[in-house]
């Protein structure tokens, strides 16, 4: 690898001390970003949020109609990828097995952002969805990093 020279060499200090922060910052909002969706999705918190589903029930039916049939399986799995692996990314336990259902969903998701919207998110393109993906993907391949449960614990996939 080559050596890269800061324009600035005295924040070298500065960004190799808040390089570690910054990816359990940047870890720690792309799980938790993830719990909102499942409540909502699951237990129906946050009405009048933008979507109808209140339970997993409801989120069954939508998904069979969109075509991820069957959709009593995908409901709950969706559920628990947010609600579970999300928490778990945030904490950075588990950090590479709970991104892999986060990055298989988001990938699903993004397909079906671009199907509906293309590109632009206010069109319910794949703008935003796109950006949790490649985040998500970020701690797939890096782990949680020096700040994380898997580091304190000693043990990463």
């Amino acid at each position: 690898m080559h050596e890269t020279h800061l324009v600035f060499p005295q924040l070298e200090a500065v960004y190799r001390a808040l390089a570690p922060v910054s990816q359990a910052m940047l870890r720690v909002v792309v799980g938790l970003w993830m719990v909102p969706h499942g409540l909502r999705m699951a237990f129906g918190f946050f009405p009048g949020t933008g979507i109808r589903q209140g339970n997993v029930r409801m989120l069954a039916a939508d998904l069979a109609t969109w075509g991820y049939r069957p959709g009593w399986l995908w409901a709950p799995l969706i559920a628990a990828t947010e609600l579970v692996a999300g928490p778990l990314l945030a904490l950075g336990l588990f950090t590479r097995a709970a991104a892999v259902p986060l990055v298989l969903f988001l990938i699903v998701t993004n397909f079906e952002r671009w199907r509906v919207g293309r590109y632009f998110w206010n069109k319910l393109g794949l703008e935003y969805t796109l950006m949790w993906l490649v985040a998500t993907f970020y701690f797939l391949v890096h782990g949680g990093g020096p700040y994380s449960l898997d580091r304190l614990i000693g043990w990463e996939f």
